[in-house]
């Protein structure tokens, strides 16, 4: 059960030390974060559900990345125009190969958090699409002040987030949705919860250290508003599912059996001085009464020998 997290630790431990560097120290480290963070989710898709799910991921998020930030890098379409720097290593029709790889690293933990919160396809789709675009309002202002990239028309933009036309985060918005579309119909259906329980960690992580470093460590407090206000969409859900499936996990079962069950005739009622209450019968004779009142319960005399009845039966 431990070693399910310990890859997602390893990231987490990469991404701490991300503001603490500088310079080529920190780009190299930001190249290693998304090949890493790439592996843990195919690899995740991949134990979990197979390799046709994992194939899945890497064509739709991965391939279907790469397509479309071609189209953007060469067309403008959809995110508005914008050009790489050679600093994120080697590029494959006009993009670093890392980009289509952080498509991927984060499509599977949004897409698996939505389902989660919802069963229903298309408002998981929706919702899935949502949480994945909402992660470039962090990541897009830091990659910009990183010059890892730069937009051609940047305006109009988010108020504090200068440099970042609003088009991208649009187009974003578009992509993801068409991509919880195909990965709706191309991976395999939910296994048991548990198992998936490290890409939710992933995306709460990814939420709650994107807000602590924009706002704390790289001086960017309006994309870490920006951000929370984005990721809240499919973060605070994801986070309140959890804590009440936990909660109601914690609860000690109700027992439905095994408890004597209370005995409502057979008892005489006693009086206030604990004796057994009694009245007579048309005979005169006292009786005890019953837990109901009528002496129902109390015990009938002998019957005469001569009117047992030849089964053993008293006779009517």
């Amino acid at each position: 059960m431990t070693v399910r997290w310990i890859p997602l630790g390893v990231l987490v431990l990469a991404q701490i030390c991300y503001p603490l560097t500088r310079g080529d120290v920190r780009t190299g480290l930001t190249v290693a974060t998304v090949v890493l963070g790439f592996a843990i989710s195919v690899g995740h898709a991949a134990v979990t559900r197979g390799v046709r799910t994992a194939g899945a991921l890497v064509v739709v998020a991965a391939g279907g990345g790469l397509l479309v930030e071609a189209t953007g890098v060469h067309t403008g379409f959809p995110f508005g125009g914008y050009d790489y720097s050679g600093q994120l290593g080697p590029k494959l029709l006009g993009v670093p190969v890392i980009i289509p790889l952080a498509w991927a690293w984060m499509a599977w933990p949004a897409w698996l958090s939505a389902g989660r919160v919802v069963s229903s396809p298309v408002p998981r789709v929706l919702l899935a699409g949502a949480g994945l675009a909402a992660w470039d309002l962090f990541l897009d202002p830091q990659m910009v002040a990183a010059g890892h990239w730069a937009w051609d028309s940047p305006e109009p933009a988010l108020p504090g987030v200068p440099g970042i036309p609003v088009t991208n985060y649009l187009g974003w918005l578009l992509v993801a949705i068409v991509m919880a579309g195909f990965l709706s119909v191309s991976t395999d259906k939910s296994v048991d919860g548990v198992v998936d329980a490290p890409m939710y960690g992933l995306y709460l992580w990814t939420y709650g250290s994107s807000i602590m470093a924009h706002a704390v460590f790289l001086g960017l407090p309006a994309s870490a508003a920006w951000g929370a206000i984005g990721m809240a969409v499919l973060a605070i859900p994801l986070a309140a599912t959890l804590f009440r499936a936990k909660r109601s996990s914690g609860l000690p079962a109700k027992r439905s059996s095994g408890l004597p069950a209370k005995r409502s005739s057979g008892l005489p009622a006693k009086r206030p001085d604990g004796v057994p209450a009694t009245r007579p019968d048309r005979s005169g004779t006292n009786v005890s009464v019953g837990s109901d009142g009528d002496g129902a319960d109390a015990e009938a005399p002998d019957a005469p020998a001569g009117d047992a009845h030849p089964s053993g039966t008293a006779a009517r």
